[in-house]
């Protein structure tokens, strides 16, 4: 699915006026038949069913008159409260406020006017927010605020048009308050806001309808994906019928040290179940015998770490050497942030020949110096950090990065030429070339440890199997997500740990092939 910042759409509604003369009123026209279409089918039939509907004094309000309009046609009865002066309504919205009559509407600029309405609300089917749309940019105040509370307290489903009101479009932040929708109707293309916390909180169903934009608007707009299962399941590959394990790629894992082993094991043993044919865990010696124990399908690669616990500059030489007949490599889980272990991690950084996933104490270690990313060798490098892990990588604060991660993911991918996988609740992928996509799978039981030394295990085991970076990535953060769904809906939220998220990736997998109409093939 494609998802577009509100400028993007704004930009795209007013090419298909200006280039190809489709009127405004046109599109609006479409946009309320849809709406009034979907509110139907979801909350009637018509007959005997009422609607209020809150309107603004923009071409959001015109696409709730419109709305009015059609389900009047259809048998519902119908209250239009408009939080403006009738004055001040103009353009397209004026149009079709004409064509209402003027008994159904109520006009109401200031909250006082709002306590006639409650006994209206209150005896409604379905509330309609049609206050404002994608174009909001400041905090919702005043009566409009008002309006918002009493949507939200009156117990009524409430659909959205085009946005929840009070939640930006581009970035998902809600605006001082915003409308909680049971179900967002959206022209053309999912907004950002619909798709990043905690806009996406408020959105509820999202239903994105075709309003006629041209197809060569549509087809240029710059977007980012949404991954869900529609999106995912076509990029899963077939099993050959006549494949072995070295079919299915050769991943070695550098993680651990001395009270993290379980951080590697997490890593070593997720690559198994991601389907990886062979896994190497290379770790610190004094260590190999608690790993050994922990991996069973993982083989080990101890390295001389002196009774240290940890990896130092001394085991560069060899683990390069172990590099050769590899496919990927992943280096982070649990490593610890010793002076020795960040000199041997720039180190292995600067000259690791393959494709290279990085994450943890190994994100840390290159936070002092990210310039080392500029002068790899590899030919494709993945980053996975969490919000914490990607202030220290740019020196930008949290609050920062949080209220815009889409912005911070994609500058940093471009600057150093990596993947950058932005973790949190709707994890971001920014590619090199400033592709992103935006993750819909998951839920708040993945807060736990480990969880991300299970993603780096799927993602290098992808890359290892011969999936292209950008797709092992996106295929990785999914399938990460849609596990932990499974847990979840076995067991609940609470108490999900890493290692019930690694059970499940068979399971995942297959749910994904199966939707992908893969089945018997």
């Amino acid at each position: 699915m494609k998802v577009v910042s509100a400028q993007t759409m704004q930009q795209a509604e007013r090419l298909t006026m200006d280039n190809y003369r489709i009127p405004g009123q046109v599109l609006m026209e479409t946009a309320g038949r849809a709406c009034a279409d979907l509110v139907d089918a979801e909350y009637g039939p018509g007959r005997g069913k009422s609607a209020v509907i809150f309107a603004g004094k923009g071409n959001n309000g015109g696409d709730g008159y419109v709305i009015a309009r059609c389900l009047l046609r259809k048998g519902w009865t119908v209250s239009v409260i408009v939080l403006a002066a009738k004055s001040s309504i103009s353009g397209d919205a004026d149009k079709n406020l004409a064509l209402l009559d003027s008994s159904l509407v109520h006009f109401c600029p200031e909250k006082e006017g709002l306590f006639p309405c409650r006994t209206v609300v209150q005896g409604a089917a379905v509330i309609v927010d049609a206050l404002f749309g994608i174009g909001l940019a400041k905090e919702i105040s005043g009566v409009h605020a008002e309006a918002v509370h009493l949507m939200n307290s009156s117990g009524k489903p409430v659909v959205a048009v085009d946005i929840p009101s009070g939640i930006d479009a581009s970035s998902g932040r809600v605006l001082g308050v915003a409308v909680q929708a049971d179900m967002t109707v959206t022209f053309a293309f999912a907004k950002l806001g619909h798709v990043v916390y905690p806009g996406r909180a408020y959105t509820g169903r999202l239903e994105t309808i075709d309003i006629g934009l041209p197809d060569e608007i549509v087809a240029a707009v710059e977007y980012c994906d949404y991954l869900d299962s529609t999106f995912i399941a076509p990029l899963l590959k077939m099993r050959d019928r006549c494949g072995h394990k070295g079919s299915y790629g050769h991943c070695l894992i550098v993680a651990g040290s001395t009270g993290k082993t379980g951080a590697a094991a997490l890593s070593a043993n997720t690559a198994v179940r991601a389907g990886s044919g062979l896994v190497t865990l290379a770790v610190p010696a004094s260590l190999n015998p608690i790993l050994e124990i922990k991996t069973t399908e993982a083989m080990t690669l101890p390295l001389e770490d002196s009774g240290k616990g940890y990896f130092s500059a001394d085991n560069l030489a060899a683990l390069l050497r172990a590099t050769e007949g590899k496919d990927a490599v992943a280096l982070g889980p649990g490593i610890s942030s010793t002076a020795d272990t960040v000199t041997f991690v720039q180190g292995f950084v600067s000259n690791c020949p393959l494709p290279l996933v990085i994450d943890a104490d190994g994100l840390n270690a290159l936070a002092a110096d990210p310039g080392i990313l500029l002068n790899k060798k590899s030919p494709a490098l993945v980053l996975t950090p969490h919000p914490g892990e990607m202030s220290r990588l740019t020196g930008l604060s949290l609050a920062r990065i949080e209220s815009d991660r889409i912005t911070a993911a994609r500058d940093f991918a471009v600057r150093y030429a990596v993947y950058l996988v932005l973790k949190g609740a709707g994890t971001v992928i920014a590619a090199p070339d400033g592709s992103v996509a935006i993750n819909g799978s998951g839920n708040p039981g993945m807060a736990s440890g480990g969880m991300g030394d299970v993603l780096t295990g799927i993602i290098v085991s992808l890359i290892g199997q011969g999936y292209p970076v950008r797709e092992a990535c996106r295929l990785g953060v999914f399938l990460h997500g849609h596990a932990a769904d499974l847990v979840a809906g076995e067991k609940g939220e609470v108490g999900i740990t890493a290692s019930d998220v690694l059970e499940r990736l068979p399971y995942a997998y297959k749910i994904m092939h199966d939707a992908g109409h893969h089945k018997g093939e």
